[in-house]
């Protein structure tokens, strides 16, 4: 690894507002759009780290949330960081900790000083300040760090959003100080602001004059219609950089995330094709098949015969049904494996049809495959 390469993004082309181009660390270059995988506890559940980069995934995700409760983070730098710890040299992003603001809850109080969480696994008290979140972040080696934010959940009274993102803004601040100067790594804004465009708006502008190395745009796919999702992403993009990246958090399904490049985002992670593969949901270029029902029972026919992974091409949807329905651990592997495929190769086919100026095309063409499968199967 050559420590001395500096963090910064290149755009190689446009199609539209839709952009594809290249984030620079030292631990390796990460191609956008992107989708990163989800490691929230040091794994990718149910894949192996060699399987998650041969997809062709640049970036995995890490959760500070639940790596400060296990292992701990100062256990973490002792054994070397997160990248030695789970087997993984590619770059690493962490969220901070603030989605469990919100889904947690029940569990957590929030002041100006940050929040005080009760443990999910045991009930201990922690407080993670943006300080501590900073620090932390630090501790597990984190190549991109997210700034701690109260995201909420829609819909909420417009006094609750505002506030919530004013109070975001005020820890975006302490966030930068905390810090400070990290040759090749990046701390990440937070946009906020609910489905309020006058606040999404002044989130925006007040992030950039932070002049950070990069931009998420947070407090989406919480509960609102995808129309609300991309009137949000609509109103902000024309207030961010154009040359630093853009980072839709949470999101999503290919749909969403089709979506949210035409309209100029970077940057995606979701739980969603991991999820849905240990429960037996297939995603596919011929839409989503779920192994549970019984008229895959003898089908002899693979998830995707032209895919280029095992998972899709090798496999009977008959043996794939077996597995989901046994409880076996083969097939939650299988199907996770399918699903990250599918999500890579989503974005890989992104970023080539960007290059060549046929964004549009793409999607109709990728939007028709799913639908026809649909039609198909209702008979």
């Amino acid at each position: 690894m050559t420590e001395t390469v500096p963090f910064g993004f290149t755009l190689h082309g446009q199609d539209g507002t839709a952009r594809t181009g290249e984030i620079a660390t030292p631990r390796g270059n990460i191609r956008t759009p992107a989708f990163m995988p989800v490691g929230t506890a040091a794994t990718v559940k149910a894949m192996y780290p060699g399987q998650v980069r041969e997809l062709g995934a640049d970036v995995v995700l890490g959760n500070t949330y639940h790596l400060m409760l296990r292992p701990g983070p100062e256990r973490m730098a002792r054994l070397g960081g997160l990248h030695t710890f789970m087997n993984w040299e590619r770059p690493i992003l962490t969220d901070s900790g603030g989605f469990q603001v919100m889904s947690l809850s029940a569990l957590r109080k929030i002041d100006e000083q940050g929040v005080t969480f009760r443990s999910h696994i045991d009930g201990t008290a922690h407080h993670m300040s943006p300080e501590r979140s900073i620090e932390i972040q630090g501790l597990l080696g984190s190549d991109i760090q997210m700034q701690l934010d109260e995201c909420v959940r829609l819909p909420a009274e417009h006094k609750a959003i505002e506030k919530a993102m004013h109070l975001s803004l005020r820890w975006a601040e302490r966030c930068r100080v905390a810090f400070g100067e990290q040759p090749g790594k990046a701390l990440f804004g937070i946009v906020q602001g609910g489905d309020v465009p006058a606040l999404r708006i002044e989130s925006a502008r007040a992030l950039t004059d932070l002049d950070l190395k990069g931009y998420a745009v947070g407090g989406l796919a919480v509960g609102e219609p995808q129309a609300v999702m991309f009137a949000m992403i609509e109103t902000v993009e024309p207030h961010l950089p154009q040359a630093k990246p853009r980072y839709l958090m949470g999101v999503g399904t290919p749909d969403d995330i089709l979506g949210a490049v035409a309209r100029g985002i970077d940057m995606f992670d979701c739980v969603m094709p991991t999820r849905a593969g240990r429960h037996g949901l297939a995603y596919t270029r011929n839409g989503r098949v779920n192994l549970r029902n019984a008229r895959h029972a003898e089908d002899t026919a693979p998830l995707d015969e032209t895919s280029s992974c095992p998972a899709a091409r090798d496999y009977s949807r008959a043996y794939l049904h077996h597995l989901v329905r046994s409880n076996e651990i083969l097939g939650m592997m299988l199907l996770t494996w399918n699903n990250l495929a599918y999500y890579q190769d989503l974005m890989a086919g992104a970023r080539a049809a960007i290059r060549e100026g046929r964004f549009a095309d793409y999607c109709a063409s990728t939007r028709e495959g799913w639908v026809r499968a649909e039609r198909a199967a209702a008979g």
